[in-house]
C-alpha cells in the first residue's frame, strides 16, 4: 500500500478534493482507501444501540456487521492515539491509501491552499509536501494546480508514487 497525503487547514477543500481524486483512480483500476483524522470527538454509534452500550460498559472494541458493510470500533481508552503504521496496517489491502490530515506525517503530500482560509502556507516548514493545489498561483517552486481540476493532481500522485 501507498501513502498519499492531503493536508491543509481546515475549509480548504481537502474533502471535497479527495472526493474527486477517488473516482480518477479507481477509473484506472486502483483499489483506494482513505484515512481521515478528526481534531475533534466524533461518534459513529448512537447512544442506546447495542453496539453504544457494549463500548459504554467496557469493551475494548465492537464489531458491527451488516450485510452491507461492517465497522470496528475501537476505545483508546489505556493508550494512545495511534500513528499512520498501526493504521494502514488494520486496513485491507489496496494500492493506495489517501491521508486526509496528520499534517506531521511522514509521507509525500499535497498541499490544499485557498485564500478564504487567511492561513500561511505549510510547505516552506514541511519537506514532504510535494506540490500545492490551490485557487490562486502562489509563492512556492513546488509544482502548483489548479484547485478545480482534479486530473492533473491524480496524475502526479500516480507518477510520483509509481502506481
Amino acid at each position: 500500500m501507498k501513502l498519499f497525503g492531503i493536508v491543509g487547514y481546515s475549509g480548504s477543500g481537502k474533502t471535497t478534493l479527495i472526493e474527486k481524486l477517488i473516482p480518477w483512480f479507481k477509473a484506472q483500476g486502483l483499489r483506494v482507501s482513505v484515512i481521515k483524522h478528526a481534531h475533534h470527538q466524533v461518534d459513529l454509534d448512537q447512544p442506546g444501540k447495542d453496539s453504544w452500550r457494549f463500548r459504554e460498559i467496557g469493551s475494548q472494541e465492537v464489531l458491527l456487521v451488516t450485510s452491507q458493510r461492517w465497522f470496528l470500533m475501537h476505545e483508546n481508552r489505556e493508550s494512545s492515539e495511534p500513528d499512520l503504521k498501526d493504521l494502514t496496517a488494520r486496513l485491507s489491502p489496496c494500492d493506495l491509501v489517501l491521508v486526509e490530515g496528520f499534517k506531521h506525517g511522514s509521507m509525500p503530500k499535497l498541499e490544499v491552499w485557498r485564500t478564504i482560509t487567511g492561513k500561511p502556507l505549510l510547505h516552506p516548514d514541511d519537506s514532504n509536501i510535494v506540490a500545492v493545489a490551490t485557487d490562486r498561483p502562489v509563492v512556492s517552486s513546488l509544482p502548483q494546480f489548479n484547485l478545480n481540476q482534479p486530473e492533473p493532481m491524480a496524475l502526479f500522485i500516480a507518477q510520483r508514487l509509481e502506481l
